[in-house]
């Protein structure tokens, strides 16, 4: 108790945590853990919430062999879609739809190792009219680019690049054998040399150990990444992860706690990996992605990853749980677990809202 309080005093006071004090922090009591977390996260972060939009820009047969990934084509799914790098028209309508609803960025992601030259230069153009036709941050998540590549995309109006450590340098080979984790490294790093913001975090959930997590953690610390997306591993059939356990409640809060521990890490993103079927493929495409962080819950900086194709759906999630945060907490971790049934307040609506 009193090393957690120790700790915590450290971070609040500017400094940042080894190694070592991170595996202490995770071996420490859970509820001390969690309030000293909520308090960094309070002096960090206050109880704003974020919107973000993302977008399936090219979908389906991806050349790489992620283990935990619907979209590889080498796995057999139930991720069947496939289409091209989506044209301007249609990612500039679905910009536009999502700033009417109160998204601050829109983060356009791809699959496959990377984008061509010749797809660069479309998806330049395409950010091009986003930026000049509405006020949204872009966000790009187009594989492993070079410098030149990410200056282009820079001129054109992205603004950060997102590009997942995934695991530890020792964990990753087990995790993906056709590109590597330098890869991964060099890639953020020319993304910075190009004058771009760099996003970067991993899953839970995919074999790894404690060590490993707080390992790529301190990674994206040391690499000056600012925002740290933590997703859940959601175990789909046919993956070589089919089988995975799922993290518990307490194991995952454990994780985002000691993640909230790294001062320089302005944002912590919790998402659930959703089942990538036919259904959630083209709820991506044809809606968005609301990320909101969940506040005054007493546990640390969270967010809240719902899939929601239409208007009504957006507004009802709205007046329904931000202004409740203890029932978007219970909700959050309903979809991050996969038991409604734990969280017995919840209404039928609200549980469908979360399925």
């Amino acid at each position: 108790m009193e090393r957690v309080c120790e700790l915590k005093e450290k971070v609040l006071a500017g400094g940042a945590i080894t190694r070592q004090e991170a595996l202490e922090l995770a071996q420490a009591p859970y509820d001390a853990l969690c309030a000293a977390a909520d308090e960094i996260r309070k002096a960090r972060c206050g109880n704003g919430f974020d919107l973000c939009t993302i977008i399936n820009g090219k979908c389906g047969r991806c050349s790489e062999d992620c283990k935990y990934c619907a979209q590889s084509a080498h796995y057999h799914t139930s991720c069947t879609e496939s289409y091209p790098l989506l044209p301007t028209e249609e990612l500039l309508a679905g910009a536009k739809h999502n700033e009417a609803q109160g998204v601050l960025r829109y983060s356009i992601v791809t699959s496959g190792k990377r984008l061509s030259d010749a797809e660069v230069d479309q998806v330049c153009e395409s950010i091009r009219a986003i930026r000049s036709q509405t006020s949204l941050g872009v966000c790009i998540s187009f594989g492993l680019l070079n410098e030149a590549q990410f200056r282009r995309l820079k001129e054109a109006g992205a603004d950060r690049v997102h590009c997942n450590l995934e695991s530890s340098a020792r964990y990753f080979p087990e995790v993906c054998t056709t590109h590597t984790y330098q890869e991964k490294i060099d890639t953020l790093k020319a993304a910075k040399r190009a004058g771009l913001s760099i996003c970067s975090g991993g899953i839970l959930g995919l074999g790894e150990t404690m060590e490993d997590r707080i390992d790529m953690v301190l990674t994206a610390r040391e690499l000056g990444v600012k925002s740290v997306p933590v997703n859940l591993l959601n175990p789909i059939p046919g993956t070589p992860y089919a089988g995975n356990r799922v993290l518990s409640e307490e194991e995952l809060c454990r994780c985002v706690a000691v993640f909230r521990g790294n001062t320089y890490l302005q944002e912590l993103t919790l998402l659930r990996r959703q089942q990538e079927n036919k259904v959630r493929v083209e709820k991506v495409g044809d809606g968005f992605k609301i990320t909101l962080t969940i506040t005054d819950i007493g546990s640390d900086l969270m967010s809240l990853s719902l899939f929601l194709p239409t208007e009504k759906e957006c507004e009802q999630v709205r007046r329904r749980f931000l202004n409740d945060p203890a029932l978007l907490y219970k909700g959050t971790m309903a979809l991050l677990t996969g038991d409604m049934e734990t969280f017995g307040d919840l209404t039928p609506s609200d549980r469908d809202l979360f399925a």
